[in-house]
């Protein structure tokens, strides 16, 4: 073990990474249906670090690595986060998941205190408890040491297998009732002019009877599918299409048909990437198709999701589009966006660059606390209050702020590996020492954690009437553990976990989180050490 330990201190390149490819490996591994993800990256750290504590990479990659992650997911859910806060469920279930957190965090100081803890083991098995990577950053950065990382990781397993157990033991013990509601995806109706009293209406004046979620298709005359031209006027036996999702579909009481997309005598249907820079922005009512070509964009695929290929719609890299095009068109259009796979791992690194820095000047900013000093946001939340603003506008002036679903996969995964696996490896040598001391933190964790579980599920459930598949999101993003938003979405696969946690996830499952931690170490730092 001696001799591993000497390499291993020579070589913290190859330290790093072989931390980071074992993490994942066990990560992967399923007990009873529960992993540890990527948190398995910190538990081989801290085995790695307890042999071999020279080969800690600098704290800068650590911090790089942990703003990559929020600054990601602060894009991705800039958007959702913004939409539904504002509306009347995102504020109750924000406020809902905010009263968890913050009795968690009142529970623990009393706990901490109780049980005769330091500051920052305090603040590190809060964290832990709770499952916030980025509030542990915040309790290191706050107490000057790597104590949080060592009480959060002896607490982290049960934050994944905690909230896991409520939820399996709450839907077997109440049966709620989970309405699954069939895939959401874009489809087409047509009607005949004369039966919908159509005839003689140009195509400009029936767009302004549509409503907004309806998208018209083609126009249809003869047997022969036509781009709907405005100036076009209807006849009776013309057939019109149009396309959107079940719910607005229905409400136009039409037929469902997909044999539009069968006739291909004149006109074909050519999926595509969108890979050329020039379209990026660009809103579907100003791009431009090839010059003598009559094209029209009919249908946005973004990542796993159906867009409504609406005029003010914005191209993003990596968009997949279907083209309505002349049968002779196929290969101009195809080489007119590019099509190329490659645009899903594209992204401006100006913006990216700019984004961070942005992030950076934020988390300097000293946010005075009543009765507690001043605090600040930090690399842990900076940048994705930071990543939340951009990701809403989506672009401003030239900046693309936007990344492909890809590249912010890509981001986010490497940023939490680089992130863990660096706090892993400098926490091993005080984690091998306080181990045997873990009782108390295991004990006043599990009260932490079962605190903000069940004041959500019982008062959200019985309380304020939310329904089960919306709890399950608001548990998730309070946490913020990509896990248990997996497994919630396993036990009710209704798609409501998700966007809840999209809702909740960046200002309690981050920033109130990153503050709590901040104010524990502030609070407790009378307390006695442990044992």
């Amino acid at each position: 073990m001696d001799s591993i330990g000497t390499f291993l201190n020579s070589q913290p390149f190859i330290a790093l990474f072989l931390v980071i490819s074992l993490g994942y490996a066990i990560g992967k591994i399923s007990i009873a249906g529960l992993s540890l993800g990527s948190g398995a990256v910190l538990f081989v750290g801290l085995a790695v670090g307890a042999i071999a504590p020279k080969a800690t990479p600098p704290g800068l990659l650590i911090s790089v690595g942990l703003a990559m992650f929020v600054y990601g997911l602060g894009i991705r859910y800039g958007k959702e986060f913004f939409r539904g806060i504002a509306s009347p469920f995102g504020i109750k279930a924000n406020l809902l998941a905010a009263c968890a957190v913050l009795m968690g965090g009142v529970v623990a100081v009393f706990a901490a205190k109780f049980a005769g803890m330091e500051s920052d083991f305090a603040a590190g098995m809060f964290t832990g408890a709770t499952g916030s990577t980025p509030g542990m950053q915040a309790a290191m950065e706050a107490s000057g040491t790597l104590n949080p990382a060592v009480s959060y990781a002896i607490v982290y397993p049960f934050s994944i297998i905690g909230p896991i157990l409520c939820f399996y033991l709450f839907n077997l013990l109440l049966k709620p009732k989970i309405d699954i509601p069939a895939p959401s995806r874009l489809i087409v109706a047509e009607a005949r002019a004369d039966e919908r009293g159509l005839s003689g209406l140009t195509i400009a004046e029936l767009l302004q009877r549509l409503p907004e979620d309806v998208h018209l298709l083609q126009l249809r005359r003869s047997g022969m599918n036509l781009i709907p031209d405005p100036t076009i006027r209807l006849e009776p036996d013309d057939v019109v299409s149009v396309q959107g999702f079940p719910e607005a579909i229905s409400k136009l009481e039409l037929g469902s048909t997909e044999e539009v997309r069968g006739d291909r005598r004149q006109f074909d249907y050519v999926r595509c990437f969108v890979s050329k820079s020039q379209f990026v922005g660009t809103k579907l009512s100003e791009l431009e198709m090839p010059e003598g070509l009559s094209a029209k964009v009919i249908h946005v695929r973004r990542g796993d999701a159906d867009v409504l290929p609406s005029p003010s719609l914005t191209i993003e890299y990596g968009d997949q589009v279907i083209v309505m095009v002349e049968a002779s068109g196929r290969d101009a259009i195809s080489k007119h966006f590019g099509d190329s796979i490659s645009a899903q791992a594209e992204y401006s690194f100006v913006s990216l660059g700019l984004g961070l820095v942005l992030s950076a000047f934020l988390a300097m900013v000293p946010i005075p606390i009543p009765g507690v000093g001043k605090i600040s946001l930090g690399m842990a939340a900076g940048p994705l209050v930071v990543g939340l603003i951009l990701g809403y506008f989506g672009r401003l002036g030239p900046f693309n702020w936007n990344l492909p679903t890809v590249a912010n996969n890509v981001l986010q995964g490497f940023g939490i590996s680089l992130f863990l696996a660096g706090v892993g490896m400098g926490a091993g040598a005080p984690f091998a020492e306080n181990i045997a001391k873990g009782l108390p933190f295991i004990i006043t964790g599990i009260l932490v954690l079962m605190t903000v579980v069940l004041f959500i599920l019982l008062v959200g459930y019985y309380v304020l009437k939310i329904n089960f598949d919306d709890l399950l999101g608001v548990v998730a993003g309070a946490f913020g553990n990509p896990a248990i938003l997996g497994y919630a979405n396993q036990l009710a696969p209704t798609g409501r976990a998700s966007i809840v946690f999209g809702m909740v996830v960046p200002v309690v499952g981050v920033v109130l989180k990153v503050i709590i931690a901040q104010v524990i170490v502030s609070l407790a730092s009378g307390a006695a050490p442990v044992g």
